[in-house]
């Protein structure tokens, strides 16, 4: 007989693997959904709505705990601290339970998983808030502006710090805010194989809803899909799930006819598929990265969309490949960052993320763009890119290369559409903002290389 399966024991391992190991939510919630694939899609909604919202309110979660604890967060056992944040947040946000349902759960599972001794700690911590939820004093917005921003929204101190130096405070709560929306997800159309009108006609079939993206014509919101793979226009590689973001960049790039293109951080892909879509069967493009997982997963999307002008491959972009040199028109340097534009997507980064961690991030980028540099052609184009807010890992990052390097920034005006045009896109870069733009938090510059170091003088607007 199959013992029969508890969901919240499952959303409270998935927890663990996130809280304490250090795996990625997105990837441990993935990989546990399909495994329980059999569970019923009411049961799957349960354990990912759990989880991401435990997640997503974890500092709030914390707040409220501590009002009916007298442990502190951080002094309790790590399951049991998980199970009291689930818990909360079921009777905070999940209306459809039951507050005596969360705590006989709860108390059943502190059990089971071997803490008999701490169920009545966690019945009493359970009841308390039942009772009074609605009594919990949250700091004062206009007596503790940050405090308020942290616990209404669950991000760190330090973070909104930087974020109200450099955006002021009403645009940190609209980034904060905009982190727990639920969007549609955005998709590109692979024009090449259908065209959009054929693309829509298909995902309605299936009962999809479509809306154009403001921002590009081949850009669309989806939503009211289960499963994005079990899709035919995904199956048939007629769309591609890309942020709208991320698509800006192959516009900024703006390949030609017959360019050579790397995409030296391309994992897992988009970027470079857009580009191979871009240059319509022509030319080359790089899609490089340094693990043979990630040169895996960007091969099987490179089959399923049948592209023919673009190769993964395996290539460490700290170190200098001597056969690239000012081989590339165009070279893509996606780098890795600290992810605080994609918050509303991976709720785990504001937790895992420190300042000390940030500045070691910025000297692998920095390592990364003074390598990759010596691959574009003289004439050619460096697209350097982020999925980041702030300017330490965007605007500072261009000062410092052109400091460095022969290249200057150029327009990316001709590249975009009006309602993205502003102070900085003249001179040649853009810093998106969620709940600012219809878009993930991301930066893009486009530098040209020159026959010297370009002494043009740089523009920093620190509100864009």
């Amino acid at each position: 007989m199959t013992k029969p399966v508890n969901i919240r024991e499952i959303a409270l391992g998935i927890l663990m693997e996130i809280t304490e190991e250090e795996a990625y939510s997105h990837v441990v919630i993935r990989q546990v959904l399909e495994k329980y694939q059999y569970l019923e899609k009411r049961d799957r909604a349960f354990i990912s709505r759990t989880v991401e919202g435990t997640l997503e309110h974890m500092i709030q979660m914390d707040y409220i705990i501590e009002q009916f604890s007298n442990v502190p967060v951080y002094n309790m056992k790590p399951l049991i601290r998980n199970l009291l944040r689930m818990s909360v947040y079921q009777m905070k946000y999940m209306d459809s339970v039951p507050d005596s349902a969360v705590c006989n759960e709860a108390v059943k599972l502190a059990q089971r998983r071997g803490f008999y001794n701490l169920k009545g700690f966690v019945n009493g911590v359970l009841r308390n808030t039942a009772r009074r939820l609605n009594q919990v004093r949250y700091p004062d917005p206009k007596i503790e502006p940050l405090h308020y921003l942290s616990v209404k929204y669950s991000f760190p101190i330090w973070m909104l710090d930087k974020w109200v130096a450099q955006f002021g405070y009403e645009t940190t709560e609209k980034i904060c805010r905009d982190s727990h929306m639920e969007k549609p997800t955005v998709v590109r159309c692979n024009l090449a194989k259908a065209s959009k009108e054929e693309i829509i006609q298909e995902l309605e079939q299936q009962g999809i809803t479509v809306r154009q993206h403001p921002y590009l014509d081949y850009a669309l919101e989806i939503s009211d899909y289960n499963y994005i793979k079990a899709i035919s226009a995904f199956k048939k590689g007629w769309i591609q799930v890309q942020d709208i973001s991320s698509m800006l960049v192959a516009e900024i790039a703006a390949p030609n006819w017959g360019d050579t293109c790397f995409d030296v951080c391309a994992a897992p892909g988009g970027k470079s598929l857009h580009i191979a879509d871009k240059l319509m069967g022509s030319g080359q493009v790089e899609a490089r990265d340094v693990s043979e997982y990630k040169v895996n997963l960007m091969q099987e999307n490179i089959e399923r969309t049948g592209a023919i002008n673009i190769q993964a491959v395996l290539k460490d972009a700290t170190v200098l490949d001597e056969a690239s040199i000012r081989q590339a028109d165009i070279v893509l340097a996606d780098v890795p960052c600290s992810g605080l534009g994609v918050i509303g997507k991976k709720q785990d980064i504001k937790y895992k993320m420190s300042e000390k961690q940030q500045q070691d991030i910025i000297k692998l980028q920095r390592r990364i763009l003074s390598v990759v540099q010596e691959y574009v052609k003289p004439g050619g184009v460096l697209i350097f890119s982020t999925c980041t807010i702030g300017a330490d890992e965007n605007q500072y990052n261009i000062k410092w290369f052109l400091e460095n390097f022969p290249f200057r920034l150029e327009s990316i005006d001709p590249y975009i559409c009006d309602a993205l045009k502003g102070k900085t896109t003249g001179g040649g870069y853009i810093q998106l903002l969620p709940g600012v733009h219809r878009s993930d938090g991301f930066f893009i510059a486009r530098l040209r290389r020159m026959d010297e170091t370009a002494d043009d003088e740089f523009y920093f607007d620190e509100e864009e």
